[in-house]
Parts: structure tokens; sequence; C-alpha cells
């Protein structure tokens, strides 16, 4: 669900997201600017990614997904060229979405209260296809599940912050706004699955001696 904040370009927003700080969600007299957008066309389907002069704030999958209706239409994006934080974001996201990648450097920004934040920083903790549940997020939180699962459906930018790869008890795939909802939760765990780096085998300290 969209904070109405977010796409209100006359608001001060509280705290802007950088992935290449320590704190990716540090306090911020940002302002927004203008407004841009660009659809692109990934192995996860038709991305809408909505841009300020200097941060992103929306990703969306282009179109109504079924289980939520919500969705951008292609359409509806102004027809000029993508500026070059669009462009870049393309690429990173083309990169991810062909197994190339498997972290984000963009610069975003998220409008939230203190305990979304929170939460977001807890998802974008999570390694390249690896999940955690909702309840691992609360315990680490001191909160309760339901409340993060709140906080996780409010992400404006998912796949970069991943949601993703939040589960329910028991590793159980749950409601997922983006695209086709369930379906697209779980192909892009198998698609990070599939592109993962071989993890490295535990090597003896010493070789053994003839």
């Amino acid at each position: 669900m969209t904070d109405p904040r977010v796409t209100d370009p006359n608001v001060t927003g509280p705290s802007v997201t950088d992935l290449r700080d320590q704190d990716p969600l540090k306090r911020s007299g940002h302002r927004f600017d203008q407004q841009h957008g660009t659809c692109i066309d990934t192995a996860v389907g038709q991305l809408v990614v909505v841009a300020t002069d200097t941060h992103i704030i929306r990703v969306t999958w282009a179109g109504t997904g079924p289980e939520t209706g919500v969705g951008v239409e292609a359409s509806s994006l102004p027809s000029q060229p993508p500026t070059p934080l669009l462009q870049e974001a393309a690429r990173q996201l083309h990169e991810y979405a062909d197994g190339e990648r498997t972290e984000f450097d963009l610069p975003l920004h998220m409008v939230g209260s203190d305990f979304q934040k929170a939460v977001w920083r807890e998802m974008l903790a999570i390694p390249y296809a690896e999940t955690k549940t909702y309840g691992d997020l609360a315990k680490n939180l001191n909160s309760a599940a339901r409340a993060v699962g709140r906080a996780c459906g409010s992400n404006n930018i998912p796949i970069i912050i991943p949601c993703h790869r939040v589960m329910g008890q028991n590793g159980k795939l749950t409601g997922f706004s983006g695209g086709d909802g369930v379906v697209t939760k779980q192909h892009l765990l198998a698609l990070e699955r599939r592109w993962a780096p071989p993890a490295t085998p535990d090597l003896p300290l010493f070789s053994a001696q003839n």
C-alpha cells in the first residue's frame, strides 16, 4: 500500500534510505523534487520505477495484481526520457533479474513511522537467497509478527527492499502485494536460489599428511 505522503511533492520526508550509508534509514530534511517514472521489462515482470531527481521512491509492477489491485499502468507514465538515476535503477534491476546482482546500490527515500523503518532495516539485512519469518523479525524488534507483517506491506520499494524474503510461520508463503501476489514472491525466491553463489565448504585447518 502506498503512503499518500510519498506522492505529494510538497511533503518533507522524515528520512532518507541510502544503501551506501551505515544506517540505511537515517533522518534527513529531504524535500521531494519533481517526480519521474520509467517502465522496464525484466525477467521478473514489467516494473515501474518512480523517482525524484535524487532518490528512488517507488517500485511496482505495471498493471494490476489480481490479489491486491495494486499497480501502475505503463501508459500513465510521462513520455520523457528516463533520468540518469532511473537509468541506473533500470540497469541494476536488470542485473538482479538476470542473476548478475545480489545487492542494490541506489539512493532510496522511504516515509514511515519509526517502527516501519525498523522493520525495513531488518528486511535490508536479510541476505540474498535467504529468508526470515515475520516471527524472526518480530523477535529482533520485541514486537508482534502481525505488526511486522503490516510494516512489510507498507514497503513501497519491493525487490530493492526485499520484503519477498519474509515468510510466514514455518516458512509458509504468505501474501505479497506485488505482481501476481504469492506467485511473484515465489518466483523471486526461486530466482535468487537459482543464482545464489555456492556455499564455500568448510575446509580443515591442516591438510592430512600421508
